[in-house]
């Protein structure tokens, strides 16, 4: 399955546009990790693997200017901390 797949099996995550074929795997982390369910995040994980998934979150995560929510980048990093390793 395509990281690309969660978005058009729930566009509702991003809403902005349709061309999901252009989707960076930065917009979708962050779409699937703000708000999305487990099971996409799940998807997204079984996608793109545990690794790379924490590697874009931490990237953007922790940025001056960032579109994370604050619980959520308090949860996932606990989350990745744990298992990402």
């Amino acid at each position: 399955m395509d990281y690309r797949d969660i978005i058009r099996n729930n566009p509702g995550l991003i809403w902005y546009t349709r061309d999901y074929d252009h989707l960076s795997e930065e917009s979708v982390v962050e779409a699937v990790l703000n708000y999305g369910n487990w099971e996409d995040v799940e998807g997204l994980i079984k996608s793109l693997g545990i690794k790379r998934v924490a590697d874009i979150f931490n990237t953007y995560a922790f940025r001056p200017r960032t579109n994370y929510f604050p619980q959520i980048s308090n949860y996932f990093r606990l989350y990745f901390d744990k298992y990402a390793r």
